[in-house]
């Protein structure tokens, strides 16, 4: 049925740009459900008034940092464009908008971190692979001191939102000394404080790296009549979960580095950290892509 009646109002026979207006007080996600009910929501969900309200006021800014030229034929192409990540500031930062908000987000690459050590060719080493939006990683080589901090105006976020940072990275294969001791990490902006203790591995992990995966199983199958096996397990399973690591859909990982909250836009710079200064421990393999910041979940 083409006509699209709600409460016993025909909407069909409202001006297309009175429904575009309504349409724009949504969300994206609801604008795509309207324009399957009728002809009409179709082209008014099309509408440049609808799409224009999801994208940045200071997109244009934005778009003069690009490093392609980003050319679309409307408002709602422009949006869909910018949910892919687009690079900018000479391609070291990347921009996107979430989908189902339109907020801005970002990810600083590697090169825009300050990373102690990171000019030091015997401690880390800067690498180019293929599935990173940057041109080059920064891949840790050997430190006892691991250091890793980053900054965001908070003028370049969307206003009223809470956001999240998080690391994004790789192990190598000869990964080691990123189990213990726990990493720190935090977030500030302003006053606030947003901090979390966590293992980029799990002793588990180095356990498996080290001696294969069957050794576990078989370490613990020589000791299964002792008063204690049910403790080790129990370890075990501890130590499996005892990570905040989360697998992304590009092929990267991430850990949380804290959250925040945007006002007005003016709340200052956000800081963000990831270290582990005080065991002395020294650790390699950790590939660093960068750090993205995006509205939490």
């Amino acid at each position: 049925m083409e006509m699209a009646v709600m409460a016993g109002v025909d909407f069909s026979k409202l001006p297309e740009g009175c429904i575009s207006n309504v349409l724009s007080l949504t969300s994206p996600p609801e604008v795509c459900r309207f324009a399957m009910v009728s002809q009409v929501f179709f082209s008014a969900a099309a509408s440049d008034t609808v799409w224009e309200r999801f994208i940045p006021s200071d997109i244009d800014e934005i778009l003069l940092r690009a490093v392609d030229h980003i050319e679309c034929s409307s408002k709602r192409e422009l949006y869909f464009r910018l949910c892919d990540p687009i690079l900018i500031n000479d391609g070291e930062m990347s921009f996107f908008l979430e989908k189902s908000s339109g907020k801005k987000c970002y990810m600083l690459s590697a090169r825009q971190l300050s990373i102690t050590w990171a000019d030091t060719p015997h401690y880390w080493r800067w690498i180019s692979v293929d599935n990173t939006r940057f041109e080059e990683v920064a891949e840790l080589l050997d430190v006892c001191w691991l250091e890793i901090h980053g900054w965001l105006d908070s003028r370049q976020l969307s206003q009223h939102t809470k956001y999240a940072a998080y690391l994004v990275f790789n192990l190598a294969e000869a990964s080691r000394g990123l189990d213990h001791p726990a990493q720190e990490t935090s977030v500030k902006l302003g006053a606030h404080v947003s901090s979390h203790i966590t293992r980029l591995k799990t002793p588990l992990e180095t356990e498996y790296s080290a001696y294969g995966y069957d050794w576990m199983e078989n370490e613990l199958s020589d000791h299964s009549d002792s008063d204690d096996y049910e403790d080790q397990m129990a370890q075990i399973t501890e130590l499996q979960s005892n990570t905040d690591v989360v697998s992304r859909e590009d092929g990267w990982m991430e850990v949380e580095l804290g959250e925040f909250d945007t006002e007005c836009g003016d709340d200052g710079e956000v800081e963000m950290n990831f270290m582990e200064i005080k065991g002395g421990h020294w650790k390699r393999g950790l590939i660093v892509q960068g750090i993205e910041i995006r509205p939490r979940k």
